[in-house]
């Protein structure tokens, strides 16, 4: 996924009521929006180096949105709002192994009066809901984490998951890794636990995980390789 133009970089001075960024560019300080209702735990220290973009609409209150920050010479894509762009450029050009199968792709599925998936997958035999989720927590040396908060919205999707599973229908739940320096993924139970209770109850129903990292640069994020998850 291109960005329209190559980022800005500048300089982190904090992020505050969760949206706003106060960012160092060119001797002025300028306010991003910062597209991450997440903690962003080990990410927003003053200091950081700092990739975001501009954009032309006049209509835009913010012109500016934060989108990558650099830690310890690692580059995070911290917009949520990307993650499903990225994947469903993947899914396109049948980058997913695990789905390569299913030809038809529908965003924003609706399975039930509560629930809406990111994708509804088919091909002519079968079905799957597939939902994403943004990662960008690292504690352990190259081991992310998810979530980097307490995800009711997230415990929904994946007790919904399973009741699709129930009614037929193929279950994954992708998790993007908007970084390049894991190796392996894990649930944060210490920062969810009931998350990783419906994480197991997931597994046991028959919900298919994936993990997949990324690769960032100024100009584009995409999807690279699969990461093992520990169970």
């Amino acid at each position: 996924m291109k960005f329209n133009k190559k980022l800005l970089q500048g300089t982190l001075i904090k992020r505050y009521k969760r949206f706003f960024a106060d960012i160092k560019y060119k001797n002025k300080v300028i306010t991003a929006h910062c597209p991450n209702p997440g903690s962003m735990m080990g990410l927003i220290n003053k200091g950081n180096e700092v990739y975001f973009s501009k954009s032309d609409n006049p209509d835009r209150k913010l012109k500016y949105t934060l989108e990558i920050i650099k830690v310890k010479n690692a580059k995070i894509g911290i917009n949520t709002l990307l993650a499903n762009k990225i994947v469903l450029e993947a899914l396109e050009n049948k980058k997913i192994k695990q789905l390569s199968k299913f030809i038809n792709i529908k965003r924003e599925a609706k399975f039930s009066k509560k629930t809406r998936f990111d994708f509804l997958l088919s091909n002519d035999k079968e079905k799957c809901f597939l939902e994403v989720k943004n990662v960008t927590l690292l504690r352990e040396k190259k081991i992310a984490e998810f979530p980097d908060a307490i995800t009711s919205r997230g415990t929904k999707h994946l007790d919904e998951l399973c009741v699709a599973k129930i009614k037929g229908y193929q279950s994954y739940i992708l998790y993007l890794i908007q970084r390049e320096d894991c190796d392996s993924f894990k649930i944060a139970k210490d920062i969810d636990e009931k998350y990783k209770i419906a994480f197991t109850n997931a597994l046991k129903s028959g919900v298919k995980i994936l993990c997949y990292d990324c690769k960032l640069n100024n100009e584009e994020i995409k999807l690279n390789k699969e990461i093992n998850y520990e169970q």
